[in-house]
């Protein structure tokens, strides 16, 4: 879990008064150039992803189940990354609607 906030209700005095939480250092990142002058800047978290993308949106997806490769998605897998070696891919909406495409690590 990273860059969480906290609910403050109910915390009192000493709540109010307890360090932010710190953020998790990620296990890696990678940039990723794409088709169509498309990138994704992915730092890989123990659980999760977090995803920058050259439109200006950011995303932190959960890690999935994969049959090969590593998948990560929203709750309803309409946005889902996947990553294998060097290669990833964006899809949105469905699995046929791959917005970032052709994605290869640099």
């Amino acid at each position: 879990m990273r860059n969480r906030t906290l609910s403050l209700a109910g915390l009192g005095i000493a709540g109010l008064l307890a360090a932010p939480v710190q953020a998790e250092t990620p296990i890696a990142t990678a940039t990723f150039v794409c088709h169509a002058d498309k990138s994704i800047v992915a730092k890989f978290y123990p659980d999760e992803v977090a995803l920058t993308l050259n439109d200006g949106r950011s995303l932190a997806l959960p890690q999935v189940i994969s049959g090969s490769g590593a998948r990560y998605a929203n709750a309803d897998e309409s946005i889902v990354f996947w990553n294998k070696g060097n290669t990833a891919f964006l899809t949105e909406g469905s699995d046929d609607n791959i917005t970032y495409k052709d994605c290869v690590a640099d």
